[in-house]
């Protein structure tokens, strides 16, 4: 379930842990990063097992973590940062856009992915939405991700105890978040307020007991709420 955080209050930086087994590209996402006055670089990493010895000492806000590490990866390394330390947010880095290991992290908790080749402006934005508990995931790409690599159920039909709960309402909201419409797109399709999308969309999140957007997501197209063919892109 989602756990609201908002921004940092005024006059506070957000306290950031770079990971990642390279030092090149450690030491240029500190570069990109820390001339910002809103950012603080708390720490870095090579490797998922020191970033969970660092994460619990230096308790940072947002984790910028790479998937494919030595040691301990990104994966297992983020699903014990959800758990152990619900209130730091992970924001997921792969070398391809198209990546398995993508989709296995948002499915941990990572609340975004950003490909590598991403501009600095995209990353510093990226960091941002991450830190307010927003997930920063392209809803197209995330459902051309799942498209990929996450496999529906041999039958149509929605398992989960949970979905029971979804009024009509909140199921359409869901299946039209889960093609890829951001909240405005939703508020257009079935004729009402942005205000009102987000209120669905927060009761979805409780219901379905997912931290984010991208768990939604992904729930849908394991329960076969959706499947592929069904994008909007």
């Amino acid at each position: 379930m989602s756990e609201t955080s908002g921004s940092a209050p005024e006059g506070q930086t957000v306290k950031v842990l770079i990971v990642d087994d390279q030092p090149l590209v450690r030491r240029g996402l500190a570069l990109i990063l820390a001339p910002d006055p809103a950012f603080e670089i708390v720490g870095e990493a090579e490797d998922g097992a020191k970033a969970l010895a660092l994460a619990h000492r230096l308790r940072p806000d947002v984790v910028v973590m790479d998937i494919r590490m030595p040691v301990l990866d990104g994966v297992a390394a983020t699903g014990r940062l959800t758990r152990e330390l619900p209130r730091c947010r992970v924001l997921a880095l792969s070398t391809f856009d198209m990546d398995e290991y993508v989709v296995a992290a948002l499915r941990a908790g990572a609340c975004g992915f950003l490909p590598k080749d991403i501009s600095p402006e995209e990353l510093v934005a990226a960091v941002r939405v991450v830190h307010t508990g927003e997930a920063a995931v392209a809803p197209r790409l995330l459902t051309r991700l799942l498209a990929t690599y996450v496999r529906p159920p041999a039958r149509a039909e929605l398992p989960l105890v949970e979905m029971r709960q979804l009024t009509p309402r909140e199921l359409e909201v869901w299946r039209l978040m889960a093609i890829g419409l951001d909240n405005a797109e939703i508020a257009g399709a079935i004729g009402i307020s942005v205000s009102t999308v987000k209120n669905h969309i927060t009761s979805i999140f409780n219901k379905l007991r997912v931290r984010d957007r991208a768990q939604a997501v992904i729930a849908a197209y394991e329960a076969g709420l959706i499947k592929v063919g069904d994008q909007g892109a």
